[in-house]
């Protein structure tokens, strides 16, 4: 029975991998997982039903360097195997905490996860249980932010969250520029116009025809994700 004081039903909560990574050069911080578990395990208590889509990233990024000339297709399926094996790791994670969650990846791996099937998703979520989804679409040249718009229209997500790094959507980067103001509201429109990049363009683009409205928040506040889905003011909202 959901919490009477939840916003959302559903949602889609997009983490990338750098967000892992935490102050580390790469690969996964164990007090940032463990940060972010507890977050997660906070809002499923309100009966909240929570779909993942993580990113590689932090994993890739260090493979990235050393291969400069590489056939675009094969990096890509490259950085969709790093995304499996953050889904393994914040699957690991929250079993651990005692929360049942699945891995559903868009590539054939059959030993570690099993595959994404739509219908199976939308049942483990019924019940309660987190789905992650990794290897992103399965093709090539989409992002994993891509595949947070396409997975969180496929499952009927009320919005996409998008867990970063910084507390929302400036006008300018708040590291380079002391004047950057916070935008706590914003239509796709408004934000197309000005230039932000909030996603890329062909994830913008299907939340923005799906009429699928994003958050964009700090995901190392404490308490943020929860803040969010009792609709109470934290980072941007993009919407229609």
């Amino acid at each position: 029975m959901a919490h009477p004081k939840l916003k959302y039903k559903r949602v889609l909560l997009k983490l990338s991998g750098e967000a892992l990574m935490g102050d580390d050069a790469f690969g996964i911080n164990k007090d940032t997982i463990t940060s972010m578990v507890e977050s997660i395990k906070e809002v499923l208590a309100l009966g909240l039903e929570l779909g993942i889509v993580v990113g590689g990233g932090n994993i890739f990024r260090g493979v990235a360097l050393g291969a400069t000339g590489m056939d675009r297709a094969t990096g890509d399926y490259m950085g969709m195997l790093a995304t499996v094996m953050n889904a393994m790791a914040l699957q690991d994670a929250l079993r651990r905490a005692g929360v049942e969650a699945r891995v559903q990846s868009a590539l054939t791996l059959s030993q570690v996860a099993e595959p994404y099937i739509r219908g199976r998703a939308l049942k483990y979520l019924e019940k309660g249980r987190v789905v992650i989804f990794a290897a992103g679409t399965g093709n090539p040249f989409f992002t994993t932010d891509t595949t947070a718009a396409l997975r969180g229209a496929e499952i009927g997500a009320e919005i996409v969250l998008k867990a970063t790094k910084v507390d929302g959507i400036y006008s300018a980067d708040p590291n380079k520029d002391p004047n950057a103001t916070l935008y706590h509201d914003i239509t796709f429109d408004e934000a197309i116009s000005r230039n932000l990049k909030v996603m890329d363009a062909t994830a913008f683009a299907l939340c923005r025809d799906q009429k699928l409205p994003i958050k964009v928040f700090s995901i190392r506040k404490k308490g943020a994700l929860l803040r969010v889905v009792l609709g109470e003011p934290e980072g941007t909202l993009v919407h229609v």
